[in-house]
Order: structure tokens, then sequence, then C-alpha cells
């Protein structure tokens, strides 16, 4: 199976192949970078958007460079307050070549309040990188949620979770569609 996502995050790219790998053998994973169209750190409702942008964009690219492939991948993060509390979660779009959708989301962690405006104002990333020391290894695989959980949980394991919850129309065809 083709599949293409829309990054170069080895973390995220990691993440959805375990995810796909649980389902269909034989994933072939290719990452390219597309815009969101949506702010630097989407909040509320631009998270989705930002994902179904990068899909649509993803979806455009390949079909101009004579790419063929299954399903076309992306996960955007941003901060909510859907619960009345601030959050940052991760949401997953995956479309195949029928334009058939399925979205998920990743667990969600909370956001201090005192950090909520910064967040907003830069991304979640310049703030890590001022509340914790500068950290490649979080840049490229771990993530955030690798310091904020003592590395229990993963970037890599946010990006599965999510992917997983949007294959579950996928995998339980029309009973679930």
């Amino acid at each position: 199976m083709k599949v293409l996502i829309a990054t170069k995050n080895q973390g995220k790219i990691e993440g959805a192949q375990k995810a796909l790998l649980h389902y269909f053998d034989n994933v072939d994973i290719e990452g390219i970078p597309v815009e969101s169209n949506v702010s630097e750190q989407p909040v509320n409702d631009e998270i989705y958007a930002g994902a179904k942008n990068r899909v649509r964009n993803l979806k455009e690219y390949a079909r101009q460079n004579h790419i063929e492939a299954d399903l076309f991948l992306s996960i955007e993060s941003g901060i909510n307050n859907v619960l009345g509390r601030w959050m940052i979660t991760n949401i997953a779009v995956i479309e195949d070549n029928n334009d058939f959708e399925s979205y998920g989301t990743s667990p969600s962690f909370p956001v201090p309040d005192k950090l909520v405006n910064d967040i907003i104002d830069t991304d979640l990333s310049q703030v890590m990188n001022k509340v914790f020391t500068k950290d490649d290894e979080r840049h490229n695989k771990g993530g955030g949620i690798q310091l904020l959980t003592h590395g229990k949980i993963s970037r890599i394991d946010l990006t599965q979770m999510a992917f997983i919850m949007a294959l579950t129309k996928y995998i339980n065809e029309e009973n679930w569609r």
C-alpha cells in the first residue's frame, strides 16, 4: 500500500506507519511537506482545518507530480479549549482516492493557564524551548509530550493513536461509515 503523509517529521511518519501496520501489510509511506494554510499555532477549529488543508494540498501535489497513492494522511497539533480547559490535541485526517475521509484525535494534555497566551501568540515549540532546554530529540521524534511525561509517551505514540482513531472508518468499512 502506497501512503503519502503531509510531513517530513520522522516522529510523525513513524507514528503513522505503526498505526497502519496494525491493519495493513507492506505499507510504503512517503513524507512530503505541504502547507496547512492556517496559523503557525492552530487554535480550536484551525486544528482540523489545518489537517484537512494539508491532505488537500498533498493530493494536489501528488496529482501535479504524477505520484500514485492509496491513502493521503496528515496530522495537525494545536491548542483548544473545547471542553472549557486549554489543552494540546493532535487531529489526524486520512483520505483515499475517492475522497472518503476519516479523522481522529490523540489524547490531549493540559496547558497551564500562565502559558496559554504565549503558545497562541507564538507556538508550543517556542514556549517549550523557554520552559525546558532546547532538545533536538524533542523536535525530531519525541515531541514536547516526551518531556512532559518523563519519557512515558512520545510524539510517535500520540501520532499513532490519532491515526488508529482515524482508521476506524476504514477498518470497519460499511459498519462504521
